[in-house]
């Protein structure tokens, strides 16, 4: 339930970034293109995008450790920027989904994703009863 949950405030992340004209990120979506499947080719790249995160991700953050205490955690921005294009370069390949123009600018979206999830995060945490 967990993964759905987060394939979900994913997906409508990347929709808002999309939206932000000058990051040029694209979401291609299935054919034909209408509505529908433009919110399942969202929901597609955002599963992508938390698998690439969890399996990728994970190698990248315990082989760059030393890298995260060298620039004081800041490195994560450029991995997670990382992760963000390999994305898009993976859906590409079949054909749909994720358009990322630059790295740079993949930075910049994986970081408005981030703050998305994170606020997200924050208001749907189980609230604990004292």
């Amino acid at each position: 339930m967990r993964f759905i949950i987060r394939v979900v405030i994913n997906a409508f992340a990347i929709w808002v970034v999309t939206l932000i004209e000058p990051l040029r990120v694209q979401v291609t979506p299935f054919a034909p293109g209408e509505t529908l499947q433009l919110v399942l080719s969202l929901l597609a790249v955002a599963a992508v995008f938390a698998i690439v995160n969890t399996v990728i991700g994970t190698i990248l953050k315990i082989l760059a450790f030393p890298l995260y205490i060298l620039t004081l955690g800041l490195i994560s921005l450029v991995i997670n920027g990382f992760l963000f294009w390999l994305t898009g370069w993976f859906t590409e390949w079949w054909g749909w989904g994720l358009s990322v123009e630059s790295f740079w600018l993949g930075v910049v979206a994986a970081l408005l994703i981030s703050i998305i999830n994170f606020i997200f995060g924050i208001i749907l945490r189980p609230q604990t009863k004292a």
